[in-house]
């Protein structure tokens, strides 16, 4: 299956998304931190990465924009456990997928939601150009 990516701050969610992806058939490598998360990023290739907004040091959205600088199509759901937007307060979810998350999901969320916003983001990224097709400013044509 896939190569999946989780950063997350609270280590029961963590171990959690981790167990539902594992048990999916996924292999599934986790982060406390951006700042973690983006070095096993930087040391290994994924097909997903799920990223807490909310995170001590290095918060989600600044970890979504070094990853994109690197990787401008890695798929990234962006999670969170803060309370949907109030009247004249920012929706960091909706905020996150405008900055290039392919997907949210607001905490807490059942196994059937975390799997299904798996699939659908690793389902829209077969339709994306290849990572070199896009570096090299051209594309790659489909047989």
């Amino acid at each position: 299956m896939a190569k999946i990516l989780v950063v997350d701050d609270d280590g029961a969610v963590l171990a959690t998304i981790k167990l539902i992806l594992d048990r999916a058939g996924h292999d599934v490598t986790a982060a406390s931190d951006g700042k973690e998360g983006l070095a096993i990023f930087d040391s290994a290739e994924f097909d997903l990465l799920l990223l807490d907004i909310f995170m001590p040091g290095m918060d989600g959205i600044e970890t979504m924009r070094l990853v994109h600088r690197q990787r401008p199509l890695m798929p990234i759901i962006a999670i969170s456990g803060k309370a949907l937007s109030l009247e004249g307060t920012p929706d960091f979810l909706k905020m996150a997928v405008k900055l290039g998350a392919i997907s949210s999901l607001q905490k807490p969320f059942k196994p059937a939601q975390l799997l299904e916003a798996v699939k659908n983001s690793l389902g829209a990224t077969q339709h994306l150009p290849s990572p070199n097709a896009v570096l090299s400013g051209h594309l790659a044509r489909s047989p």
